[in-house]
């Protein structure tokens, strides 16, 4: 009889050739537990996502009744579903107010592409700005905002009428024109590895933005929730976007995205053509349930409050000659190497001492810290303590 190992390989279709298979059964906390019963630390959840943790029991039980009470019943849009009311009405309380109408996807990458759709049919527009560097999914039209060809040269031809700027370089905005739909860009560079602008040149990107009548798009499906010490990661400077992206993180492990505008932007797939933006399990009620009863955590909890203090201890404790810098946002965090061969040769000691972690995309001599919020400082210390053990 096949393992399933052997069955993975046969019938699942692979994106490398050397995966992982690890083969995990249970997963609790910031811990995955394999078919063997070892435990290993998750130090990046899911990448992102698992922000309250894996299996946290208030997002279980949500699920649970949710799928008890209904699943899917008709695509998005149409019906009142109390879960995709309810999780919008507690987004919009937590967000200023012209990020008051949400629409729900199933991705970060599909929260992009109805963006994109968004900020061409308001501003009547095609041209759209994004980074270099940057990461905004695979689909096809996020594919043509990212900033790196080598993941792009194999799909070419990609959508027109798509522009590139150098990441917090105040220079590059007079690229910004009456012509630009829209700017999208990651409010912290992820996939870059961990790229934090400066305050003065989101401001100025804010401001050329209202000056040219471009919109702009935060692109937060990584840095969102609370992973960088605030629940959004604009807040850190002073500003607001036009829209705003969600993903990993909002759904507590089940597969949800959102991307959010004001009412009056949103308004446009109302007709010209009518059902302008069509989605069948966008906003399906087990992750709308999911992802409410993920934020009442963060809030009832409190998480963020000690993710900047969590961050700064990461940084105090990974100190080593072989780290060439530590860099980030609360749980937001890159660990520099010389080389991707040093940091995968560390990442793969780590994985075999129990600790999971990996690489950024664009940036892979960097090694990724992204754990649960939930992550106590005794379990900071004993991850850094396998860390600086395998360098």
């Amino acid at each position: 009889m096949l393992t399933q190992r052997q069955l993975f390989l046969q019938h699942n279709a692979q994106t490398s050739l050397t995966p992982l298979l690890l083969e995990f059964v249970r997963a609790k906390g910031i811990y995955l537990f394999d078919n063997a019963g070892k435990k290993y630390v998750d130090l990046i959840a899911g990448i992102g996502v698992s922000n309250v943790g894996h299996c946290h029991p208030k997002v279980v039980e949500a699920v649970q009744r949710q799928a008890e009470t209904y699943m899917h019943l008709m695509v998005y849009g149409e019906y009142v579903q109390s879960p995709q009311v309810n999780f919008a009405k507690a987004l919009a309380d937590i967000l200023p107010p012209n990020l008051s109408c949400t629409y729900f996807v199933n991705s970060g990458a599909e929260a992009v592409e109805g963006a994109m759709k968004l900020v061409k049919k308001f501003t009547h527009r095609t041209s759209i700005i994004a980074c270099k560097n940057s990461y905004h999914g695979s689909t096809q039209g996020a594919l043509s905002l990212m900033g790196n060809e080598e993941f792009k040269q194999a799909y070419r031809p990609l959508l027109p009428d798509v522009k590139f700027i150098n990441f917090n370089n105040a220079d590059d905005l007079t690229q910004i024109t009456p012509n630009t739909a829209a700017v999208f860009i990651e409010t912290i560079q992820g996939e870059a590895g961990i790229r934090v602008p400066d305050v003065g040149y989101l401001q100025a990107l804010r401001k050329k933005c209202d000056e040219t009548g471009t919109l702009l798009v935060f692109d937060e499906i990584q840095c969102g929730f609370g992973r960088t010490g605030k629940m959004f990661g604009y807040q850190h400077f002073d500003i607001i976007p036009d829209v705003l992206l969600l993903a990993k993180g909002i759904g507590g492990g089940m597969p949800i995205g959102a991307f959010i505008a004001s009412a009056k932007i949103m308004s446009v797939f109302t007709e010209n053509p009518i059902l302008g933006h069509i989605t069948t399990f966008g906003g399906h009620p087990v992750s709308c349930a999911a992802g409410l009863a993920t934020l009442n955590v963060i809030l009832e909890e409190d998480l963020v409050r000690d993710v900047q203090k969590k961050g700064e201890l990461f940084k105090t404790l990974l100190q080593h000659p072989a780290i060439k810098e530590v860099r980030g946002r609360g749980l937001m965090l890159a660990v520099e190497f010389d080389s991707y061969e040093t940091n995968k040769a560390i990442i793969d000691a780590c994985i075999a001492d129990g600790l999971l972690t990996d690489w950024f995309l664009h940036c892979s001599n960097s090694m990724r810290i992204a754990p649960p919020l939930t992550i106590t400082e005794e379990e900071i210390r004993d991850a850094c303590k396998i860390i600086l053990k395998n360098i």
